[in-house]
């Protein structure tokens, strides 16, 4: 019997996690399979894009190689963009000629939305959302110093975070009254934008850029239309996606008012022989902007294909948790308390920066969502309330109180159902990682090679390795608690060693309790456990070769090579003096100086 051909358009994340699952199947046997990419590049990660101005590269975040699309005989094409589909011959166009299809998957992804703001078309405006994108902000930002984000969401954070990570003084310009209005309501938007801002990243809410001109000290100078202006020296529109449809709406497939491609349950659009996933897509009216939904449309398409009738997309956790230019940012399910008869209980710890809301039922069993900003430890205990129904505690407030205010403990995983979802871009439960367990897996590692949990977004990461740990230990198996391969003892165990033993230098320490020479994790622990047992200063002759750069000079190292150095100001309260003795030690060592988000003197080039 011949083969029936598959073609794929998109080589994203989604459309190469499709083609991981239906390799997977006896189905894959049934196929010619070919893929066409519109970038020269091969799948990459995209959740982790901020990592390539930190010195990854594309080999760093390639999903998958070439030779494993030959070993599976997938005809890849990259650099290739289809340009038509002819639905009635089942033909799709391409520069290169025509190709038949018996079944099309779209996985066009989505582009990035560039307000229509007079002057977007300048060179130095650019957006982010490829590795080329970024190659083009790095140029850009070359012997500039100021860069803005249009946008306040997740993808204009981790862009600010960017253009701070090349060394510019970034800015965050934000339609909205607060950052991330999707997920967060107005107390976390204001304590997000002050720990940003904290960090250097000045943020200007409720700002309606109207054109953008030539600037007189920099490039470019945004005009607002509250009459107040701001001068740049680039722009990176991060502002929202759009779903990438324009081949779908050409060929007359269903479409959404707003854009996006219709599909049913099983991901199939309104020809039956043409499917859509991911970001392309709209399903009950919605488009998912995260990976994990694409990566259930992936796995529920690849089913459907293999024969399975029970196959169906229901939809998907949106719950999101993240680090954001090292703030903790956590928001599950209903967080904007929009189910009727819903309640709020909030704690606001202003001294300490953490805010935590959680939104229950009228009867108060039932967890519906929740925000967190400044303090990320409650957000796994939180989520397995919501995502299995668990009935809440008598007293639900201390799911997010301290302990020492009469807080619960977390919710350890031998609470937790054998139904958990512990990885939702994977859809991994507690019920898979004690399958693969049975079956021989004895480390974390090995569960993450078996499930690919932990491999997505790595939001799971930590609930994950309690989980594994647990279950490990269940079964007789030891878990390591090393600190590091240098010393087989945890953090607690090397405090015990040396206050017992009187130990007072690392050497010591490494040579009759542990092996080699040490590593950036067991030095700088072992530096703060010898300070804190001799009450000596951190900085001792002894423990500084132990700390890294920025601990040891007491100072920030900038990209090149240079330090950055921030004085400490208690209160924000400073004299005359002490500014005349800032401004003379700038001067003395000819030293560009500028006042932080924060409001505090930040002295570079030293």
């Amino acid at each position: 019997m011949s083969k029936k051909t598959l073609i794929v358009i998109g080589n994203g994340m989604v459309g190469h996690h499709f083609l991981e699952q239906l390799v997977e199947t006896p189905a894959a046997a049934d196929f010619d399979i070919k893929v066409f990419g519109e970038e020269t590049l091969l799948a990459y990660d995209r959740v982790h894009l901020s990592e390539y101005f930190g010195g990854s590269t594309h080999a760093d975040l390639a999903m998958g190689t070439a030779d494993w699309y030959a070993e599976n005989h997938i005809d890849l094409r990259l650099s290739e963009q289809v340009t038509g589909i002819d639905r009635a011959n089942q033909t799709i166009t391409t520069p290169m000629g025509d190709y038949a299809y018996d079944e099309l998957v779209l996985a066009t992804g989505s582009y990035p939305f560039v307000p229509p703001i007079k002057g977007n078309e300048h060179p130095h405006c650019l957006v982010y959302r490829t590795l080329e994108d970024l190659d083009h902000i790095r140029a850009s930002a070359d012997v500039v110093k100021t860069g803005v984000v249009v946008g306040g969401g997740l993808l204009g954070l981790e862009a600010a975070n960017a253009l701070k990570s090349l060394g510019l003084d970034a800015h965050v310009v934000e339609f909205a009254p607060r950052l991330m209005p999707v997920q967060l309501d107005s107390d976390g938007g204001a304590l997000l934008k002050h720990k940003i801002e904290e960090l250097g990243v000045q943020v200007h809410t409720e700002k309606a850029t109207t054109e953008i001109v030539e600037g007189e000290e920099a490039r470019l100078r945004m005009n607002f239309s509250d009459d107040t202006h701001l001068e740049t020296d680039l722009i990176v529109f991060s502002a929202g996606i759009r779903p990438q449809d324009a081949l779908a709406r050409s060929s007359e497939l269903a479409m959404g008012e707003r854009g996006g491609i219709v599909i049913n349950d099983q991901c199939t659009t309104s020809d039956p022989h043409i499917h859509a996933i991911g970001e392309c897509a709209l399903w009950s009216e919605k488009v998912f902007g995260l990976v994990a939904p694409g990566y259930t449309m992936a796995r529920t398409l690849a089913s459907v294909l293999n024969g399975d009738t029970r196959a169906a997309f229901t939809g998907a956790d949106m719950s999101t948790k993240l680090k954001l230019l090292g703030v903790d940012v956590g928001s599950i399910g209903d967080a904007h308390a929009q189910t009727p008869g819903a309640r709020n209980i909030r704690f606001n710890d202003e001294q300490a920066g953490h805010y935590r809301r959680m939104v229950i039922s009228e009867d108060g069993k039932t967890l519906l969502g929740a925000i967190l900003v400044g303090d990320n430890s409650h957000y796994d205990t939180l989520l397995q309330y919501a995502l299995n129904g668990i009935e809440l505690p008598e007293n639900p407030e201390t799911l997010i109180l301290p302990e020492s205010q009469g807080g619960a403990p977390a919710l350890g995983p031998d609470a937790l159902p054998e139904t958990a979802s512990i990885c939702s871009c994977h859809n991994v439960s507690k019920g898979d990682i004690c399958g693969v367990i049975d079956a021989g897996c004895s480390d974390l590692a090995g569960v993450k090679a078996e499930t690919k949990a932990s491999t997505g977004c790595g939001g799971c990461a930590a609930l994950l390795k309690n989980v594994v740990d647990s279950e490990l230990e269940k079964r007789g198996v030891e878990v390591s608690k090393d600190i590091c391969e240098h010393f087989p003892y945890s953090r607690q165990d090397l405090f015990n060693i040396v206050k017992v033993n009187g130990i007072r230098t690392f050497r010591t320490l490494i040579r009759d309790h542990g092996k080699g020479h040490g590593c950036d994790i067991c030095k700088p622990a072992v530096a703060s456990i010898l300070a804190t047992c001799w009450n000596e200063h951190i900085l001792a002759t002894d423990h500084v070769p132990l700390q890294d750069t920025n601990d040891t000079f007491m100072a920030n190292m900038q990209k090149n090579g240079t330090y950055s150095i921030v004085p400490r100001v208690p209160g924000g309260e400073i004299t005359p003096d002490k500014l005349i003795v800032l401004g003379e030690v700038a001067k003395e060592y000819n030293l560009y100086t500028k006042i932080t988000g924060g409001q505090r003197v930040d002295l570079f080039g030293a």
